[in-house]
């Protein structure tokens, strides 16, 4: 692991922080450049990813916060310090999602459009958010037994985990090919949100089984298992309705 990635005098330059940086500010480019082909204007683009990193940072730590609401109770100030992490996913897509919508709704822009241009690129700079996961040593794996294949030693155990961080990192790497390359294959406004939503879910549904920092609340199953499976039910209802509702109007078109 190395959290910090360089010093300068008595600043620590955290790895974390600048993985999920770099992933917002090459995400924002690529938004940006692809945003005339949605019909849209690349300066409201701008005020949009901006608006979403806050909704999403705040969503995701006060995700975490209520998750460990404990020993922030003791530790009130620790709650605005990010150095070592401290983000649930799922929150910020909640509170991301909300801004989104609100967004949208104030510019009179279509969401499920504006959804469609930024779902593939949320990915590749969540697969750099999870690069930064595994340099700070958090959202690791749980210990891997003798003998098994693709693990890492963590230092401060000095215990062999699965590398979950990379893990997922792969994954959303090859989300993010399939979404670009379906986004030019697109039929109806909100397919590849939806398809992102599904993909997404599956994927964290299944990297839980080896995370280690999880509880299990249920059925062995973790609070992000739970919630991906709202997610991935809720996506493909409304992918179905939208896709027939799409074939309707190209079976009505061609009569």
């Amino acid at each position: 692991m190395h959290p910090i990635l360089f010093k300068l005098g008595p600043l620590n330059i955290y790895s974390y922080g600048v993985m999920v940086a770099l992933g917002f500010a090459i995400a924002s480019a690529c938004i940006y450049r692809r945003a005339p082909a949605y019909g849209l204007d690349g300066n409201a683009v701008v005020d949009y990813t901006i608006l979403v990193l806050v909704s999403g940072v705040a969503g995701a730590r006060l995700f975490y916060v209520l998750m460990n609401i404990g020993y922030y109770v003791a530790n009130p100030l620790e709650i605005v310090n990010l150095s070592r992490g401290g983000l649930v996913w799922y929150g910020g897509f909640i509170g991301a999602l909300a801004a989104s919508a609100w967004f949208v709704r104030l510019r009179k822009l279509d969401f499920w459009n504006v959804s469609d241009l930024v779902a593939p690129y949320l990915a590749l700079a969540q697969a750099l958010g999870r690069v930064g996961c595994f340099l700070n040593g958090c959202c690791y794996g749980q210990v891997a037994p003798a003998g098994a294949s693709c693990v890492v030693a963590f230092p401060q155990e000095g215990a062999l985990r699965y590398p979950t961080q990379v893990y997922s990192a792969i994954l959303l790497l090859g989300i993010f090919v399939l979404l670009r390359l379906w986004q030019d294959r697109r039929r109806f406004a909100g397919e590849i949100f939806l398809g992102y939503c599904m993909l997404y879910a599956g994927k964290r549904f299944a990297i839980e089984f080896f995370r280690g920092d999880n509880p299990r609340i249920f059925a062995s199953l973790t609070v992000s298992q739970a919630i991906s499976i709202v997610i991935f039910t809720a996506a493909a209802a409304v992918f179905i309705s939208r896709s027939n509702r799409w074939k309707k109007e190209i079976s009505s078109g061609s009569k």
